[in-house]
């Protein structure tokens, strides 16, 4: 996750937008420790926290806000791409390099180096995409030859079957399919759970993850609420604490995806908006400068 320096010296913030920023900048630091951790869905959960912290600010114009927002961005792409969701990875770089164009017109020397780490991010999610897309059709010939087996009574295949099919709908899920994704998943379940005779922490995983792709399609939320509700009271039985935290972060996002979306389209305007304004009233402002009025005409005579 990358480093952001914040310029605030001599910034005459109110004391809500500092303490935006305060809370910004501390959440970055506990997102970078969970990120380590590996717990990717409580780093999304803080991130999204920072955003809507974020949209409060007084000042759309401010540079330091734009540079929080960056960071924030990049570390929402970092997160998805660990979470093997290339596709959404992919929209949030495309953000940073809008949020990033005008910011290089301003100051190139502080923010180009933003720019090239967008370029080598977004490299990489493709490669990622293509590695992905080349995995899943040896994995779908993989899991085809497991069902052989299964059909023909090797019991021991069965777990690997499950695995294979689990494999195939996270591939699918970072390629962007998500309805296919579930297919796959709800196979791995349904065979674990006949396979087992239970609801074990393999189930609940897994039902954890498709509740995660599920939430990607606006229209299929109330179903992955439901889904993730009748599966906390398994966790809690079986004492998976890392589980049930990561249940609890994603009702919470549930909660308010829909208010957080169109919000945040709205504060992408705006940000976007204040920067193409500014900039045209600063090139007005350059043209009214370069034109001689007989008045400027008259007083470059006299100093001659």
């Amino acid at each position: 996750m990358i480093d952001i320096e914040l310029k605030l010296a001599g910034q005459q913030l109110s004391a809500s937008d500092k303490a935006i920023v305060e809370d910004v900048v501390a959440n970055r630091k506990t997102v970078e420790t969970l990120f380590a951790e590996g717990r990717y869905l409580d780093c999304l959960e803080r991130t999204m926290s920072s955003l809507r912290q974020l949209r409060e600010f007084s000042d759309y114009d401010n540079p330091e806000l734009k540079v929080l927002l960056v960071g924030i961005l990049f570390d929402l792409a970092e997160i998805h791409f660990e979470l093997k969701d290339y596709k959404q990875s992919e929209k949030e770089t495309e953000t940073i390099f809008k949020v990033l164009g005008n910011m290089i017109k301003e100051d190139a020397e502080r923010f180009g180096p933003f720019h090239i780490l967008a370029m080598e991010l977004s490299t990489r999610i493709m490669r990622s995409r293509k590695k992905a897309l080349e995995l899943l059709v040896k994995q779908q010939i993989n899991t085809g030859a497991l069902y052989e087996k299964v059909s023909s009574g090797i019991s021991a295949a069965t777990d690997k079957l499950v695995d294979s099919l689990r494999n195939v709908g996270q591939l699918l899920a970072s390629t962007g399919d998500y309805r296919g994704a579930m297919k796959f998943y709800a196979e791995a379940i349904k065979i674990s759970k006949k396979r087992n005779g239970r609801v074990t922490r393999k189930e609940i995983k897994m039902t954890i993850e498709m509740a995660e792709i599920m939430m990607r399609i606006n229209s299929l939320v109330p179903r992955a609420k439901r889904l993730l509700n009748a599966i906390l009271p398994h966790a809690i039985t079986l004492e998976t604490i890392e589980l049930e935290e990561d249940i609890l972060a994603l009702l919470e996002m549930m909660e308010s995806k829909n208010e957080n979306e169109s919000r945040w389209k709205v504060f992408m305007h705006k940000i976007t908006s204040v920067a193409k304004r500014s900039k045209k009233k600063s090139d007005k402002e350059g043209e009214e400068e370069k034109v001689e009025t007989p008045e400027n005409e008259e007083a470059k005579k006299e100093e001659k």
